[in-house]
């Protein structure tokens, strides 16, 4: 598995969103405190320019490069989370960079 760095793109009715975590596209709003079933993130609203910090919260002491990091190498953002997670299905799956609109 590769580490995906998509930035958080709307689909065409200004939903889903893809997941910061994982890049899937399962959430239904950002920065909502929605838990990604793919990768077990809670979206708290941190993104790229913040994804070192480790900001507490519902993530407790894990950062979003962190959680990006185990979402690799386990499948989840973080190894309790394992049975908890599901794989993407294929509409969650976002274009590739070159076929997105802005």
């Amino acid at each position: 598995m590769e580490l995906r760095n998509y930035p958080v793109q709307r689909g065409p009715e200004g939903g889903p969103y893809a997941c910061p975590c994982c890049g899937y596209v399962t959430l239904a709003e950002r920065g909502g405190f929605e838990i990604c079933q793919v990768c077990f993130w809670e979206d708290d609203g941190q993104d790229d320019p913040d994804a070192d910090a480790v900001l507490g919260g519902p993530n407790g002491s894990m950062s979003l490069t962190g959680a990006r990091r185990n979402f690799v190498q386990i499948g989840a953002c973080e190894l309790r989370f394992v049975q908890n997670v599901r794989p993407p299905r294929p509409e969650e799956i976002p274009p590739p960079p070159h076929e997105r609109s802005s």
